[in-house]
């Protein structure tokens, strides 16, 4: 009799541990050979390089906005004060230069800002930027949607081009011509081709950056003149990001309004910037300074 109520309180006693991990094991989820937690995806942080100093392509973290920079006049030049500046380009220690209005493309005596060759447009284009390639010089109109493209010593015209935008300015980063024409965009244009390769809007922040014009390649960044303003806007162009502002504020007065800042040539041989604007008197090199 004892077997017999051992033996029945050991099958309840069974019964009831069952029934117990039965209901214990129900709340837990199979594992499958993977964690059902998502893996957090971590945010990339921006970094930030330390400025360099005069025309040695700054930097600035996008966490503390662009660079603010004034400017220190190296020297004084003479320049034509009947040339209307639309592009602006040095190249083996020539001075290059485009104008509007009496529209022509020059080779420019730096030191005395005597014109040594000239060659005028037809009167119905109107000259604007300007870039040295290789042996080549590459000249925009303004609405006439036209290129130009001289041989660097003879000025001979070798060709011309076409583009759908208006043509303002226009550089060169050994690959790639890099173009405004007067928005926020710059167009990248294959140099033998002409076609368009790629495009980026300029934007300081959140803000678009227009009116933007005469454009130089320097070490890796875009300087360009902002039309009506004595300002030069420092772009990085992979991506249209503002990187620094030179206030160039004060460098010439004139009663004509139409006397506006507008030239940026960079001797990448001697790290020079120079500076001059429609109808100035004056060429400046300059060196930029961090604002303090």
């Amino acid at each position: 009799m004892k077997k017999r109520y051992v033996a029945v309180a050991v099958f309840v006693l069974a019964v009831l541990v069952i029934g117990f991990l039965s209901v214990s094991l129900s709340g837990l989820t199979p594992f499958n050979g993977s964690s059902s937690t998502p893996t957090p995806t971590q945010t990339p942080q921006p970094s930030s390089t330390p400025i360099s100093s005069s025309t040695s392509s700054p930097t600035s973290s996008p966490l503390n906005g662009p660079t603010i920079y004034t400017y220190k006049i190296i020297k004084i030049y003479p320049h034509d004060s009947t040339a209307f500046t639309e592009g602006l380009a040095f190249d083996n220690g020539i001075l290059y230069e485009s104008t509007g209005e009496y529209s022509s493309l020059r080779r420019v005596d730096l030191e005395s800002g005597v014109v040594q060759q000239e060659v005028s447009l037809p009167a119905e284009f109107f000259g604007e930027g300007l870039t040295v390639v290789n042996n080549s010089l590459v000249q925009l109109t303004w609405q006439n949607h036209v290129g130009f493209v001289y041989d660097k010593v003879t000025f001979d015209l070798r060709g011309n081009f076409t583009y759908s935008t208006e043509g303002w300015g226009l550089t060169y980063n050994g690959s790639e011509l890099i173009m405004s024409d007067g928005t926020s965009n710059l167009y990248f244009l294959d140099p033998t081709t002409f076609q368009k390769a790629g495009q980026v809007s300029v934007h300081d922040g959140n803000t678009s950056v227009t009116n933007i014009n005469e454009l130089e390649y320097v070490n890796g960044d875009v300087y360009a003149n902002i039309w009506l303003q004595q300002k030069i806007v420092i772009i990085n162009p992979q991506n249209g990001q503002v990187k620094g502002w030179i206030d160039l504020s004060g460098i010439y007065q004139s009663n004509d309004p139409n006397a506006v800042l507008n030239g940026i040539a960079y001797d990448s041989q001697t790290n020079r910037l120079y500076v001059t604007g429609k109808d100035w008197p004056n060429l400046y090199q300059i060196t930029i300074i961090p604002a303090k």
